[in-house]
């Protein structure tokens, strides 16, 4: 929707820009959360000392599911399999890494029910946090539009529109959090 004043459709832009953020970020953190199966997003966030860099592990070897609940980590270096292991082993991700000397295998353990119950709690939590934050960045977007208005930049009709086409952003972007959180949620709960 096009309004005639920049500034509102700037604001409106702002705030459907921070709120599919929100989503992405929310999406991001659901790919590392483990739920049984072997999965190569949950090493995304541990970084290994390569020749005195920090670097991601997926960019010192290949990361591989050999089946459903088998990482393996093949590393370019050999000298690396020490390092990938010890880092692994003090980032606590919950499984302990296998060294065959060649390559570094991650078990994932079958998952109990109590446990995919405590998951499916942290998913909705997640879920709830996004949209707090949504919640947030309306409420910037609607003190926004009341400057504007109070700063007589705007009437009230276009502030009255302006905060409809926001509130259709908000439930656009809070459908989409509820449409995640559902299919992680099927995803730790299926067996």
């Amino acid at each position: 929707m096009a309004f005639e004043n920049e500034q509102v459709e700037m604001i409106i832009l702002d705030a459907e820009e921070r709120m599919e953020k929100t989503v992405s970020v929310l999406k991001a953190d659901y790919a590392v959360l483990r739920a049984g199966r072997a999965n190569p997003h949950i090493l995304d966030k541990v970084l290994v000392d390569y020749y005195g860099t920090p670097t991601p592990i997926n960019q010192v070897g290949n990361l591989s599911v050999s089946d459903a609940r088998c990482l393996v980590i093949a590393p370019w270096d050999n000298s690396m399999l020490k390092v990938i292991e010890k880092q692994l082993l003090a980032e606590n991700i919950g499984i302990t890494p296998t060294n065959d000397g060649k390559v570094i295998r991650l078990v994932f353990p079958q998952l109990t029910e109590e446990r995919r119950k405590e998951l499916v709690k942290q998913v909705k939590k997640m879920a709830e946090d996004a949209k707090v934050a949504v919640r947030n960045v309306r409420r910037d977007c609607m003190d926004e539009l009341k400057k504007l208005k109070n700063n007589k930049e705007i009437s009230e009709d276009e502030q009255t529109q302006a905060e409809k086409e926001a509130e259709k952003v908000v439930t656009k972007t809070i459908a989409a959090i509820d449409a995640a959180a559902a299919e992680k949620e099927k995803d730790v709960l299926s067996v």
